[in-house]
């Protein structure tokens, strides 16, 4: 009866290990971020800071989801442009 207590207890914590970020508390992380690198509230430099983050955090995104050995741009052989998917 230990062990699968212990399983238990050992999913439940990996399992709270996986937590979402809202996005206000994104928002809010980013907005820090710029104070951070010196950028002032409401300002267009500012803004272009937040802009940046965000295209960055997309790009990150793209390459994580389609960047891979698997992905070549498409179904079947020679389709991708600038790729070798042999």
């Amino acid at each position: 009866m230990r062990p699968i207590l212990a399983l238990a207890a050992l999913g439940l914590l990996a399992l709270s290990g996986c937590t979402t970020v809202t996005p206000a508390e994104r928002r809010a992380a980013d907005e820090a971020r710029c104070r951070d690198y010196g950028f002032r509230p409401r300002t267009d430099a500012f803004a272009a800071c937040l802009q940046r983050i965000d295209l960055d955090r997309s790009e990150a995104r793209r390459a994580r989801l389609y960047g891979g050995p698997g992905w070549n741009g498409g179904i079947g052989v020679g389709v991708g442009y600038g790729r070798i998917g042999w």
